[in-house]
């Protein structure tokens, strides 16, 4: 019995591993999309800082910060006001209705 709870618990966890992986924003860029960096705000980033102050998606601390990247359709990036390059600073994004 102990066994058997532990090979569905260990089912369990494989499964809510792979499943957590298949949803990472990391995989969900596909062809068409660059790493846009200084356009995401808060909470909203896709994956880890370029500064290495934090390592996972929607844990950027402030709006715009130039570490910080977002998935965008290629050759939309500097349209948006961001950079394809990390860099120091804050991005400046193009408001809706502007670009």
């Amino acid at each position: 019995m102990v066994k058997t709870a532990f090979n569905q618990f260990a089912l369990a966890a494989a499964v809510a591993g792979a499943l957590g992986l298949a949803a990472s924003p990391v995989f969900a860029a596909g062809e068409g999309k660059e790493k846009c960096y200084g356009i995401s705000k808060a909470g909203e980033n896709d994956c880890a800082s370029a500064a290495g102050t934090h390592a996972c998606s929607g844990q950027s601390t402030a709006d715009y910060d130039g570490q910080d990247w977002k998935y965008a359709p290629k050759g939309t990036c500097e349209k948006m006001g961001g950079k394809v390059e990390a860099f120091k600073g804050m991005g400046n994004p193009v408001s809706k209705g502007q670009g």
